[in-house]
């Protein structure tokens, strides 16, 4: 049996079957995305979704879907779905379904009378084509295929409505057309691997509905253009491929293409494969620049979310190589920020305070996990000049105290990963000495100046080292209280005494100014009042403004944010901290925890893990429908356990 097999029960009961969600990606900033049903609940929905450069630095629908029609004796049976007004589902072709998988390709079974059609969906590789090869099971007698393509040319953050200046022009081409709706679009090519006639009949679809855009305070309908239908014969054990692409493609070509490609993917047949190919699904090759997109659907490259990603979806599973080109595109980036060149890089948010205290961890984990002697040839200029650009204070919001603890104004400007804000003001003005930071920064101190250090020390090791013994001094200082945590941020006079998880990286690091028994308080008390089974609250419930439900309006969810909900990609660290203590002893509670979410790869987005869980139960998945670092770290805490099972 599948891995990731769904019956006909779950798939005809809307509740059960429309919050489940697929995402195939082309490793290039494009995508495929709806439900299991082939119901779009989102504008972010789309059978065809890609980046246009030219336009602006969003994402397209320009193919939202394709309703397949069956036809026998004149008999007409539409296995389409979409949501319009009130509540109503049309034309339900739900029903007609036997069984869905997605084990390796997301394949669909349909039983109308005597006829089984499956149909198997593939997005192409660094190519902006989405292929559907529908294959005719059985049948008892001449069977025609019907399909309706629904366009939407438009951004992913906005909707099209019925417009006259809309153009219904198309060409034929080989075994289809070609349509572009509006100026500045590419041609949207429609092609089948088998000859077929397209019957122009141009209109407008109107009022289709969205709900999940609807729960989240947003308008949700939209109308969808329909240029006509393709009709093609198709005779039983016989397959029809259907291509939806910028660019033209000889049909002939066409059954080649979609084996070669489904060869190429890995069976998602257990839990740590649904993660790798999850982790593979974040990349994004642009020319020679790879990217680590931070989640889908919307989430652009985010320098932090690189950087902690990095490690858990390369290094993890074994992807050197892979690790290496990120690196290099990475290198370029951080190389233009703290010598103040222009970069026409796609990585967003260089200029947050921890940025350059996370690549030095990742380049940390990479001498962890590869060599020591590699990384200090590959990266040791890199770090040499990063810590010379932090401890002379040329960050424009990053300066080393007296003391040795790295000092962030976080007044105005969310600065830290807890980055929600209401009317341009942060939720959590979290600013001063902040705890992950300073966290980091002891770490990222004692690792550089151990690493270059091992030829053989020099005045400037030395003075890193002096440095980190009087932060890492400082640290326990400011931030360790008489309750045994640590402090969230301290200014001043002001002191955060929220309990939030980001005291958990002081315990999880290869360097930190705790002694055991202080790290042992730290897991303690995260494991008491911020553990859930999906990740780490990112706030205590007994402290003020706890708010653990990610629902409702924009603004409500902003406040929501990181004021109780969990994040799974936390729990790798806490969990890292966990097996630091307690060695072998604490397998089995880790691996009880890692259970947690393989629940996660039948439910929400099919095999992949969503950006955040509401913190009470039934911590129900909300946000980005798939979110690198929390696979990343899953993927590391698995690599973790490995290595202690085989001690």
């Amino acid at each position: 049996m599948s891995y990731l097999r769904f019956d006909k029960t779950l798939l005809t009961n809307l509740e059960e079957s429309l919050p489940r969600e697929i995402l195939r990606t082309n490793r290039s900033g494009a995508y495929h995305s709806s439900t299991i049903v082939d119901c779009n609940t989102r504008k972010y929905h789309g059978l065809l979704v890609i980046p246009i450069p030219e336009l602006d630095d969003e994402n397209h629908v320009l193919l939202s879907s394709l309703d397949e029609t069956v036809i026998q004796h004149g008999a007409e049976f539409n296995l389409g779905l979409h949501k319009y007004h009130g509540d109503n589902y049309s034309p339900r072709g739900h029903k007609y379904i036997r069984e869905f998988e997605c084990e390796k390709l997301p394949t669909t079974l349909y039983r109308v009378g005597g006829v089984i059609l499956k149909k198997e969906k593939l997005f192409v590789h660094h190519e902006n084509r989405i292929l559907i090869r529908y294959t005719l099971v059985d049948a008892h007698s001449d069977t025609i295929l019907r399909l309706r393509p629904y366009l939407a040319f438009r951004s992913v953050r906005q909707y099209t409505h019925e417009n006259s200046q809309a153009s219904r022009r198309y060409d034929v081409v080989e075994n289809g057309i070609k349509t572009c709706m509006y100026p500045g679009y590419p041609e949207l090519y429609m092609q089948l691997s088998k000859e077929n006639e397209f019957n122009f009949c141009p209109d407008w679809y109107r009022g289709i509905e969205y709900p999940k855009e609807q729960e989240r305070g947003y308008d949700f309908n939209e109308d969808l253009y329909v240029p006509g239908y393709f009709e093609v014969h198709i005779q039983k054990g016989e397959s029809v491929i259907f291509s939806g692409g910028v660019s033209s493609i000889d049909c002939g070509t066409l059954n080649e293409l979609f084996d070669n490609e489904a060869s190429r993917r890995i069976p998602r047949d257990n839990f740590k494969h649904c993660l790798i190919n999850s982790a593979h699904q974040f990349l994004n090759k642009q020319g020679d620049d790879l990217y680590v997109l931070a989640g889908y659907p919307w989430f652009k490259c985010r320098a932090r979310d690189m950087f902690i990603s990095l490690p858990g979806l390369t290094l993890s599973i074994g992807e050197v190589d892979k690790f290496k080109q990120f690196m290099q595109t990475a290198v370029k980036a951080i190389n233009a920020f703290i010598n103040d060149e222009p970069c026409d890089l796609k990585i967003y948010e260089m200029e947050h305070p921890d940025v350059l205290l996370w690549a030095i961890w990742t380049i940390q984990q990479y001498a962890k996990m590869v060599s020591r002697e590699n990384a200090k040839h590959e990266y040791g200029q890199l770090l040499y000049d990063i810590l010379c650009y932090l401890t002379t204070n040329k960050h424009p919001n990053l300066e080393v105290h007296g003391n040795g603890l790295i000092y962030t104004n976080g007044r105005e400007k969310a600065v830290t990963w807890m980055n929600s804000t209401v009317n341009g003001r942060p939720v959590i003005p979290r600013t001063g000495y902040i705890v992950e930071f300073n966290a980091l920064w002891y770490n990222d101190l004692k690792f550089v100046g151990d690493l270059l250090s091992e030829d053989g020390s020099n005045d400037w090791t030395d003075k890193i080292q002096a440095l980190a013994e009087k932060a890492g001094k400082a640290f326990v200082d400011t931030f360790l209280n008489e309750y045994g945590y640590l402090l969230d941020y301290v200014d001043g006079d002001m002191m955060d005494w929220s309990v939030r998880p980001n005291m958990i990286f002081t315990a999880a690091f290869d360097y930190s100014p705790l002694d055991a028994k202080q790290k042992k308080g730290i897991v303690d008390i995260v494991t008491r009042e911020l553990l859930t089974p999906k990740g780490l609250r990112s706030l205590s419930p007994k402290s003020g403004g706890y708010n653990p439900n990610y629902v409702g309006p924009q603004i409500q969810r902003d406040y929501a944010y990181h004021q109780g909900t969990a994040w799974p990609w936390l729990e790798g660290f806490y969990l890292e901290a966990y097996l630091r203590l307690y060695k072998r002893s604490a397998i089995s509670f880790v691996e009880r925890q890692l259970i947690n979410y393989e629940d996660e790869m039948s439910s929400h987005c099919i095999s992949s893990i969503p950006e955040l869980f509401d913190g009470n139960p039934p911590f129900k998945g909300r946000g980005a429908i798939a979110f690198a670092m929390n696979v990343a770290e899953i993927l590391r805490t698995l690599n973790l356990l490995e290595k202690y099972d085989n001690q």
